[in-house]
């Protein structure tokens, strides 16, 4: 027998609370666990600019053979630009460029395995708490993982306690930063807290690792991207994953980019080199239909114009969930203690609820959210908010 010693591993959290909230008949039922946008109708849509894109590649598509190492070329330039600036001059230099990868996980894992193979040697600090395959991913690479504190058990954002930790990171180090819609807690640092982290990671020269899943669903996608461009602008190296799961809708389709900033556009080369190398052990070649998508829409003034206004629309959606949700909780006292879900961003929110009230939810009301108390607003019924608020003061009793 091989395969005899082979233990089974407990399946994902998340993915186990998706088949808990099938299985439940309760017509009222919330699914705030999985992360994934929802409609008015609960439904997670197709984008009308994705759609058009895709009859596009469909009408005109000559080939299915590979995309080269690196991918789709015309994605890699048009979302350098997204994330970067039309005009920044890290692009005009040839000092950036983007290595498509399968999602935002695979832009994670292709940094991982070039942190561990080209910076030997180096640990990498996670924000506590931060999304839990962080945690998993960059272990299963070998890198040391330590943390760094974010969100403390006041449920409150301690960018004090942040600062000290990455004060005391050693020289070299990688620290991974959340561009925006902090997940899993929702928190975002202010203007004045990023330039703060800035001026510590030029002190301590660490390569800071900018996880950047999405853009456009915090403030906008000019201003998602504020902090991102300032890093790039004020350091000579800078990695940055890049995902358009959420704001393209294209979850399933599983595309994303590594983008590096390096010091000249010579050593750009260099670690693009060893990008394609290590990438081409871990999927040889990337995906073609979900860049094609993207590139299809970033290319075409007309779409891309439809596309913004539908991630606008996404955006202004899970704004009004927030800000309806603690209005709800008003008549039952709890407004105040629940207001600092009006204040986050993206689409998941660190509620303070307990682990206990967690499971209360679940078994009395139905109301599906991981048991940290993290609930993606995204899942809210606008029309079904007084029905959540009241499970919600129901177990806050």
């Amino acid at each position: 027998m091989h395969f005899g010693a082979i233990a089974r591993v407990p399946g994902d959290p998340i993915l186990g609370l998706m088949e808990a909230y099938a299985r439940d008949t309760n017509p009222d039922r919330f699914d705030l666990g999985v992360g994934v946008f929802k409609d008015a109708q609960g439904l997670t849509p197709v984008p009308r600019a994705v759609k058009l894109a895709e009859q596009r590649l469909l009408d005109g598509q000559t080939s299915k053979s590979y995309v080269g190492g690196h991918g789709d070329a015309a994605f890699g330039q048009l979302i350098a630009q997204l994330v970067l600036g039309d005009d920044a001059p890290l692009l005009a230099a040839r000092r950036a460029g983007a290595t498509q990868t399968p999602g935002g996980t695979g832009a994670l894992r292709l940094a991982a395995e070039f942190i561990r193979q080209c910076l030997p040697g180096r640990g990498i600090w996670l924000s506590d708490p931060t999304w839990p395959i962080h945690e998993t991913l960059f272990a299963s690479a070998g890198l040391k993982v330590s943390h760094y504190p974010y969100v403390g058990a006041d449920n409150r954002l301690n960018v004090t306690g942040m600062l000290a930790a990455l004060e005391s990171v050693p020289t070299g180090d990688v620290v991974l930063l959340h561009a925006c819609c902090h997940n899993p807690t929702g928190f975002d640092l202010s203007q004045q807290d990023w330039q703060a982290v800035l001026e510590v990671v030029k002190r301590r020269e660490l390569l800071p690792l900018i996880d950047f899943a999405y853009q456009g669903f915090g403030d906008g996608l000019e201003q998602d991207a504020w902090a991102v461009r300032l890093f790039a602008q004020a350091l000579p190296e800078l990695l940055v994953t890049s995902s358009c799961s959420k704001n393209f809708g294209l979850y399933r389709e599983r595309t994303g980019a590594l983008l590096v900033c390096a010091d000249s556009a010579e050593k750009l080369q260099d670690v693009r080199s060893q990008l394609a190398s290590i990438a081409r052990n871990l999927w040889s070649t990337p995906p073609d239909h979900g860049a094609a998508v993207v590139a299809t829409i970033l290319g075409d003034p007309a779409l891309k114009r439809l596309w913004a206004d539908e991630v606008d629309a996404m955006r202004q959606r899970i704004a009004m969930l927030r800000v309806g949700l603690v209005e709800a909780l008003q008549p039952h006292g709890l407004s105040e203690r629940f207001a600092h879900i009006a204040a986050q961003r993206g689409m998941f929110s660190y509620t303070g609820l307990s682990p206990q009230q967690v499971t209360q939810l679940r078994e009395k009301h139905s109301v599906y959210m991981v048991g940290t108390g993290r609930a993606n607003i995204a899942g809210a019924d606008a029309a079904r908010l007084q029905v959540l608020a009241a499970a919600i003061a129901d177990v806050c009793r």
